[in-house]
This record gives C-alpha cells, structure tokens and sequence, in this order.
C-alpha cells in the first residue's frame, strides 16, 4: 500500500499545482484569495453541505481595507471555521488559526494520569510507543502519535515481549494523527491477508465535484512478526487523522475490537497553500473512506460505546481500560 499511497500522494501534488489568479497583498486580496483557494481544492463542501459562495457574501462584507493584521486574521479564521474541519488551519507569525470543536465539545474519555498508573514505572519505550504487561497478563500500548516511522526491528521486538499475554490493548486515545504510512506499518501486524480497507478520491478539477474514482486501499500484511491473539483498540474524540485510517484498517482485520468513544475524524488527506502576505492554509484535498465507499471524516463508531465514569476516575481506574481487559 506505501507505493500505492506515495503515487496517489503525487497524483494530489501534480494536480493541485495549478496557476492561481493573482491577488493584492491587501485584506480584500488575502481573503479572496484564500476563498479561492479553498473554493477549488477543498473536498468536503458537498459532504458537509456547505454553501461556499455564500460564506464569502457574508465574510467580505467583515473586511476593512484599513483593519490590521490580527483583525483579518480573525475574520479569516472564522471564514475558515465554518467547514468545520480539523485538518484546516492558518499559519501565520504570530498566531495559528484552527478548529478544535471536534473534539473539544465532547468528553475526554482519557486521563494521562490514570493511563501513568496503568504503566507504571517498569514499562518499556520504542518509537514513541510506551509498553508492558499487565497484571492479568494482558499487553498494553500506548501510542500518543503517529509522527514517528516506528521502523520493523522495533515492532518486531515489541510484539515478541508482548507475545506470551492472552490478548493485547493498543490505546491511541488523544491520538491526533501524523504519518499514515506508520498507521499502516502498525496495522499490517494483525493480518495474515491482503484486505480491502477503504478507498481514496483525489481532485482533478477545480469544481466541487471533480473527483478521480475511487482507488483501492489494500493493507498487505507484514513481513515482520504478526499478533495472530484477540486485540482490543481504545478510542475517543481526540483520535484523528491518520489515527482515525488507523482505527479504519483494524475494524478489517480479524481478532480486533474498537472500545471507547467516537473518533475525531479528519478523513481528507490535508495539503497547503499561500496567501498573498505569507501565511500558509492547510486543507482537506484528499477524501477517503471506509470498505462500504462511507466517509470517516466524522469519526469512526467503535464496536463498545464506553465512556470513562467520574465514579471509578476518583478511584484510579479507567473504565475504558477495565471493559477491555475483561473482554479479553
């Protein structure tokens, strides 16, 4: 699937390097030229239903010639708020312009101190990932972040300590994504069979509609050690991006149950722009989906809806945690 992915990622590069109009480097050029840019890369406007051309009527109107810097790029973050997607933000020096409601209007489920508590002292780290036996003989991981190439030696050597347990627990709760090719990396250890995942779009025109067909998402299995006992994945809102094509490829694998809550979503491979002054946009440019053709750009449900009780946080245990050992 990396070939696959690297040729679909240049397929999305090529043909969104097209030549863009030329804007002032003024407050109404900045914010045209951001409305266009999104106007004809986004990926999500007919998904979410969003009248494009009626959120500049009403967003132009805001734009003064005389307003400074932090006032445009106010006006600007919330143009871009309205498409309500996590992957689209603005850089500038001085501030960075996001959305963040996608999770932060929804439980936690999470608590650094309890997942701590879980590890305890004695656990072991490799590329990131934090790992041990529990007492019941249940393995336990805890990967924050897919930013870093985990790399086949050292996931070799994870899952051979973690081999002699009676199931695993792989928690990426509040993890917000980073590479997929390590999403896959890690997925790909818990099948014995090519499988059909999901299917990706990129946009081959500046319409709303102009999309390639789908393409095939096939995880190929590991050449390296692979899990063949039950595996449980702990989720909530805060998963997102490559974590939530993470959760997408282990729904398909045998053995493997999704605990917790909804994830976050962000199902459109993100790529950026430049405005007229300097400040860079990135956006959802790349739609994917399920193995059914369903977008997973807002979330993913998991196969137990469990959310992290107050009664058992007071007293050191993580529900979500506990329901997923007992089901292994």
């Amino acid at each position: 699937m990396k070939q696959s992915l690297l040729a679909f990622i240049c397929l999305i590069l090529f043909s969104s390097c097209v030549v863009e109009p030329t804007y002032e480097n003024s407050p109404k050029g900045n914010m045209e030229a951001l409305w266009k840019i999104m106007d004809e890369h986004y990926c999500f406007f007919d998904e979410k239903n969003i009248n494009w051309q009626a959120v500049k009527v009403r967003y132009e109107k805001q734009i003064d010639e005389k307003m400074n810097d932090q006032q445009l790029f106010e006006v600007l973050t919330n143009m871009l708020g309205e498409l309500k997607d996590g992957h689209v933000n603005l850089s500038t020096g001085f501030d960075y312009g996001r959305y963040w409601k996608w999770f932060e209007n929804y439980p936690s489920n999470f608590s650094d101190s309890l997942v701590n508590k879980y590890l305890g002292t004695d656990y072991r780290i490799s590329s990131g990932m934090k790992y041990r036996i529990l007492d019941d003989n249940t393995g336990y991981i805890y990967c924050e972040t897919f930013e870093n190439d985990f790399g086949a030696g050292n996931l070799n050597d994870i899952l051979y300590y973690l081999a002699p347990c009676k199931g695993l627990i792989i928690d990426i709760r509040n993890n917000g994504g980073g590479l997929m090719t390590s999403a896959e990396e890690l997925a790909a250890r818990f099948t014995n069979d090519a499988i059909l995942v999901g299917y990706m779009q990129h946009k081959t025109g500046t319409g709303h509609q102009d999309f390639s067909p789908l393409q095939e998402q096939i995880l190929k299995p590991s050449k390296g050690m692979r899990w063949q006992k039950k595996v449980v994945v702990l989720t909530n809102r805060s998963v997102f991006s490559a974590a939530n094509e993470f959760v997408k490829y282990m729904q398909q694998c045998p053995n493997v149950t999704v605990v917790g809550d909804r994830t976050g979503g962000g199902a459109g491979l993100p790529f950026s722009s430049e405005l007229p002054n300097g400040w860079s946009v990135r956006f959802s440019a790349c739609p994917m989906y399920d193995k059914n053709k369903q977008s997973t750009e807002f979330g993913i449900d998991p196969n137990h809806k469990i959310d992290l009780k107050d009664s058992d946080l007071k007293h050191g245990i993580d529900t979500i945690i506990e329901f997923s050992r007992n089901l292994l």
